[in-house]
């Protein structure tokens, strides 16, 4: 396991902050637990949104000692006025106002539109939801941030040494050139209100700086120069080979000129296949911490779970989203 003392660094930002941070897989025993663990260390204040009375018999069941507020879409006073408001947002996608209602008593979605509603700083679910569902709730109700047209995610890379960002990893397969630039540029803000470390971007491919013709480096050069173009205070290079982003001497040898000099903390991968697949061999061979994917590109923080996770990975996710969210809350 490497350094643990910076997930604790972690929970440290925001601890005391009262970040309410909203759960729709209420019905899972980790999550309640996660739950008792972000309230004893007053990491941050976790609601549970589902079935009251299930919710009740499995802490009782489970023995909780803690068990913190509960919204229950089927009886909750804000249902009606989430459903039109939803309503609103989707009628031009087809959607009635009786069908709104209905989804409005689904915990994803009662939780997002929560969020939207600024009741919460963050919604952390996925423990028992499918990924594909978490998304379609998360950018249904909460929508996408400003300036941004794509939802992405990013892995928080743990090592003995350094702190690092994936992206993405988990979410695009292909990305374009415009969508790579928008994963950098979420990427970016989301790493410096978690660790507090200046950005320093590479935009990865098996070229550095025209070394290899093909069209995948193309690409990988056209997400530079939009990314270069539209935020040029955020210090970033592409294309770069991983060495030349990670290695100084390298970098000098092969990208002299390049402003990360080797220094990169946030990669930018061509592809989900680069992406997944360095990620898991950091975490395997490196002995990485790899926290995420955590959900980047939506208007307010809904992030995701896997479904096999820990009850301590709940609470650092919990802890990251309550980093992500708007501090003007």
């Amino acid at each position: 396991m490497s350094n643990p003392t910076i997930v604790e660094r972690i929970y440290a930002k925001t601890r005391d902050k009262e970040r309410v941070i909203l759960f729709p897989d209420a019905e899972d025993i980790r999550v309640l637990r996660a739950a008792e663990i972000l309230h004893n260390e007053s990491i941050a204040i976790p609601i549970l949104i589902g079935d009251t009375d299930k919710i009740e018999q499995l802490a009782d069941s489970e023995k909780i000692n803690y068990l913190p507020e509960i919204k229950d879409p089927n009886n909750s006073e804000l249902t009606e006025q989430f459903a039109e408001q939803y309503y609103e947002l989707r009628k031009t996608k087809g959607i009635t106002l009786n069908e709104s209602r209905g989804i409005m008593r689904l915990p994803l979605f009662w939780a997002g539109m929560a969020l939207t509603a600024r009741y919460a700083a963050g919604c952390v679910a996925g423990s028992l939801s499918a990924t594909g569902d978490v998304l379609r709730a998360g950018i249904s109700t909460v929508g996408l941030a400003s300036g941004i047209r794509t939802v992405s995610s990013w892995f928080l890379m743990i090592m003995e040494d350094r702190l690092m960002a994936y992206a993405d990893c988990g979410v695009l397969p292909y990305p374009t050139d415009e969508q790579l630039s928008d994963i950098a540029y979420s990427t970016s803000l989301n790493f410096t209100k978690v660790t507090g470390e200046e950005p320093k971007v590479a935009f990865l491919s098996f070229s550095t700086h025209g070394s290899a013709k093909h069209e995948s480096v193309k690409k990988v050069q056209n997400a530079y120069s939009i990314f270069s173009k539209k935020y040029p205070h955020i210090i970033a290079d592409g294309e770069l080979q991983a060495d030349a982003a990670l290695i100084p001497a390298i970098a000098q040898r092969k990208a002299p000129d390049s402003p990360i000099s080797g220094d990169a903390n946030i990669l930018v991968f061509p592809n989900l296949d680069a992406g997944n697949i360095a990620y898991k061999l950091t975490e395997r061979l490196a002995g990485a911490i790899a926290i995420g994917p955590l959900v980047q590109g939506l208007a307010k923080p809904y992030c995701d779970l896997s479904r096999g996770c820990s009850v301590q990975d709940i609470v650092t996710v919990a802890a990251i989203t309550a980093l992500m969210a708007d501090m003007n809350l």
